[in-house]
C-alpha cells in the first residue's frame, strides 16, 4: 500500500501540480519562496519514485508470504533499481554542469576578445573590475555569464538608448543573478527535466523557475534603484534581458518571451502588490510539509514494519 500511495503522490507532483503552480498569480508576490516550493515539489517527486522502487518489491514479497531468500533477492533488486535512478539523475546533472561550463568558457573567451573599452565610471553600480564587457553593435541587449569568472555584457546600443539610471538598474539585476548563483538553481531543474522519461516530465517547472529567478533579480534591482528605471530598461531591451540564463536551457521551445516580459512589467508597475512576507512564510511551510509529511506518514511506518520482517 505504501508503494501505491507514494506512486500516486509522485505522479501528482510530477504531472498534476506543475500546471496550476506555473499559472498561479500569487508567485509574483513571493518569488523566492515560490522557487523553494518548486524545489520541494521536484525533490519530493524524486523521493517518491525512490520510495516506490524500494517499497514495492518488499511489499509484494511480504504479501505472498515469500521466504527469506526471495525477500533478500527483492531487497537487492530494489536497491539496484534505486541506485540506477539516483545515478541517472547524477549523470544528468554532471552533463548539464559540464556542458554549461564548456559553453561559458568559450563564450567568455569570445567576450574578452571582442569587448570595447570598459566605462565603469559612468555607472552607479558596484561592478567588480574585469566583470563588465561592452560590445560593439547597435542592437541593445544585456545579459550575464555566470561562473567563477563571471561577466556582465552590454552593447553599445544599450548605452545609447538607456539612461544612466536605467543602466544602473540593469547592472543591479545582472549582479543579483551572479551573487545568488541562479545558474546553479536552473541547472538542477534542467538536469531533472532531462533525466525524467518523456511521458512523466513537464517543462512547466523549468520555465516557471526561469521566470521566478528573473523576478528575484528584479526585486533586488528594484530595492537598489527605482522600479521605473528598471521597467523602462525592460521595455527598451525587449526580450534580450530574458536570455541571460538561456545558455543552460535544453531548448527554447514552449516559452512565450513576450508574455514573460509583460508578467515582469505588471509586477513592477506602480500600484502592483509588493513582496508579501506572510505569504512567503506560508509557502515555505508548505514546501517543508511536502518534503516531511510523506516521509513521516508513509515511509517511516513502512520502514519500521519492513525492518521487523526483513531477514537482516
Amino acid at each position: 500500500m505504501t508503494a501505491v500511495l507514494l506512486g500516486a503522490l509522485g505522479l501528482t507532483l510530477s504531472l498534476v501540480v506543475p500546471g496550476p503552480l506555473a499559472r498561479a498569480r500569487w508567485t509574483a508576490r513571493a518569488p523566492v519562496a515560490a522557487v523553494v516550493l518548486w524545489q520541494a515539489v521536484t525533490l519530493a517527486a524524486v523521493l517518491c519514485a525512490l520510495g516506490v522502487v524500494l517499497a514495492g518489491p518488499e511489499e509484494l514479497v511480504r504479501s505472498v508470504g515469500a521466504g527469506a531468500h526471495l525477500t533478500v533477492a527483492a531487497l537487492v533488486v530494489a536497491l539496484a533499481v534505486a541506485a540506477v535512478v539516483v545515478l541517472r539523475l547524477l549523470v544528468s546533472l554532471a552533463q548539464v554542469a559540464y556542458r554549461s561550463r564548456v559553453r561559458r568558457a568559450r563564450h567568455r573567451l569570445l567576450l574578452d576578445l571582442l569587448h570595447g573599452v570598459e566605462e565603469h565610471g559612468r555607472f552607479d553600480e558596484d561592478v567588480p573590475p574585469g566583470v563588465l564587457r561592452v560590445l560593439d553593435g547597435n542592437v541593445p541587449f544585456a545579459y550575464c555569464l555566470p561562473g567563477r569568472s563571471p561577466r556582465i555584457v552590454l552593447s553599445q546600443g544599450t548605452l545609447r538608448v538607456l539612461t544612466t539610471q536605467q543602466i544602473a538598474a540593469v547592472l543591479a539585476h545582472e549582479r543579483a543573478h551572479l551573487r545568488a548563483r541562479h545558474d546553479i538553481v536552473l541547472e538542477s531543474f534542467t538536469a531533472f527535466y532531462r533525466a525524467v522519461p518523456s511521458p512523466l516530465r513537464s517543462r512547466a517547472p523549468l520555465d516557471a523557475v526561469h521566470l521566478l529567478l528573473e523576478a528575484c533579480a528584479d526585486d533586488v534591482a528594484g530595492r537598489r534603484h527605482d522600479t521605473a528605471s528598471l521597467c523602462g530598461a525592460l521595455l527598451t531591451l525587449g526580450g534580450s534581458a530574458d536570455a541571460l540564463m538561456g545558455d543552460i536551457e535544453p531548448d527554447g521551445q514552449g516559452r512565450d518571451v513576450e508574455r514573460e516580459r509583460q508578467w515582469r512589467l505588471d509586477r513592477l508597475a506602480p500600484g502592483a502588490p509588493g513582496p508579501d512576507l506572510r505569504l512567503s512564510i506560508a509557502v515555505y511551510a508548505v514546501a517543508a510539509a511536502i518534503l516531511v509529511l510523506p516521509t513521516v506518514v508513509l515511509v517511516v511506518p513502512w520502514l519500521d514494519q519492513a525492518l521487523r520482517t526483513w531477514p537482516l
